[in-house]
């Protein structure tokens, strides 16, 4: 049974995200390459759903409490 798609569609830069984190471009890299922060590539141009960075910053705070 194959999974249904996100509702969401949005999909970010890497740019954005960083803005969005407050964090450099290797920081970024660092969290997709420790899969921390899911991602996928079209091409090659690296995009983040916006569903994974709301997932990647609730488990942040979670980890926090």
């Amino acid at each position: 049974m194959s999974q249904a798609p996100p509702t969401s569609i949005e999909s970010l830069m890497v740019p954005e995200v960083m803005k969005a984190l407050r964090l450099s471009r290797s920081k970024v890299y660092d969290l997709i390459r420790s899969r921390q922060l899911e991602s996928f590539t079209i091409g090659r141009s690296r995009r983040i759903a916006a569903d994974s960075l709301r997932t990647f910053i609730t488990q942040q705070i979670e980890e926090a409490a």
